[in-house]
């Protein structure tokens, strides 16, 4: 059962008067289960409502508010560029509250830092759960379980990509928090909690890929490989959720059991082209539906229009 949060956005921007955007679904509605559990990942939104970030979190707001949407993945970067220098930054107004004002968005977003949040103050990040009813981000890393009305549990776990990639850890200048995290510590707790996860189905969500088609520093994704892909292979872990590309990937390397899913950015989206393991691409900014039940976990591809161009069913 999703709770609802009264967040100052529901109050400022009622002032705004946003239309409803009932009619702007380009399609219709993922048919997911009626007793599944449903959440949304959402990423790479931070452009102060400018580009596609406005329509998005409005097909967002119908998507949760018609599908009974749990809570929010907020993989990252929702703000861009610099991060936000504290919890009274009006980048929290402008990049987050006065545009994901929807009423039916006022569920709990569970956020992670993205590397652009690690050009400010990530503790801010934290702390604005102590601000915001709907914010939660209770560490720089952290686990949930959802349930279905039919008892089927999943399992998430929210990582701190940032600091898992050489080149950040480096660059105190630029990231100055990244290299204050241990990575050996969080790489070991990752481990730990899936090993003794006894949900069916077992998510991670990160910001940064362990495999896409993208222009940015190959090095990001060796790390990435190096580090965490044998964790996330070791314990058939179903999906890993992330962000940072800006635009949709399904990826399923040859012979792995897990779903690699790049889920577009919230805003400003960028070409993509298909590697030999890709089942899906695309350049559209949108976000992702997810749905987990009994007989399989489910995700959806959702663009600018309201437009659902990919989805996929994982059976176990």
């Amino acid at each position: 059962m999703k709770q609802f949060f009264l967040s100052s956005a529901a109050v400022l921007g009622a002032a705004l008067l946003l239309t409803s955007c009932g009619d702007k679904l380009g399609g219709k509605l993922p048919e997911v289960p009626k007793e599944s559990v449903n959440f949304i990942v959402a990423n790479d939104l931070g452009r102060n409502g400018y580009y596609e970030q406005k329509p998005v979190a409005q097909i967002m707001g119908y998507v949760a508010g018609e599908l009974d949407v749990e809570l929010i993945a907020a993989a990252g970067d929702v703000h861009h560029f610099g991060g936000v220098a504290s919890v009274s930054d009006p980048l929290w107004m402008t990049n987050y509250e006065l545009v994901y004002d929807h009423p039916d968005l006022m569920v709990e977003w569970s956020a992670i830092c993205g590397n652009h949040e690690y050009r400010g103050n990530t503790q801010a990040v934290l702390d604005y759960s102590r601000v915001s009813r709907r914010w939660s981000a209770p560490a720089y890393y952290y686990t949930k379980v959802l349930t279905a009305d039919d008892g089927t549990t999943c399992r998430l776990l929210f990582i701190n990509t940032t600091p898992l990639i050489g080149k950040y850890r480096a660059d105190t200048l630029t990231y100055p928090d990244a290299c204050k995290q241990d990575a050996a510590v969080q790489l070991r707790w990752i481990d730990s909690v899936l090993e003794y996860a006894t949900e069916k189905w077992k998510i991670v969500i990160g910001h940064h890929p362990v495999y896409a088609e993208t222009k940015k520093d190959d090095t990001e994704r060796a790390d990435m490989q190096a580090c965490l892909a044998p964790i996330l292979e070791k314990h058939k872990v179903d999906a890993y959720f992330c962000g940072h590309i800006h635009n949709f990937q399904h990826i399923r390397p040859d012979g792995s059991a897990v779903s690699y899913v790049v889920n577009s950015a919230g805003s400003l989206a960028r070409s993509v082209k298909p590697l030999p393991d890709t089942k899906f691409c695309s350049p559209d900014p949108g976000f992702t539906l997810c749905s987990a039940s009994a007989d399989a976990f489910r995700f959806f591809f959702i663009n600018h229009r309201g437009e659902t161009i990919y989805s996929y069913a994982i059976s176990k």
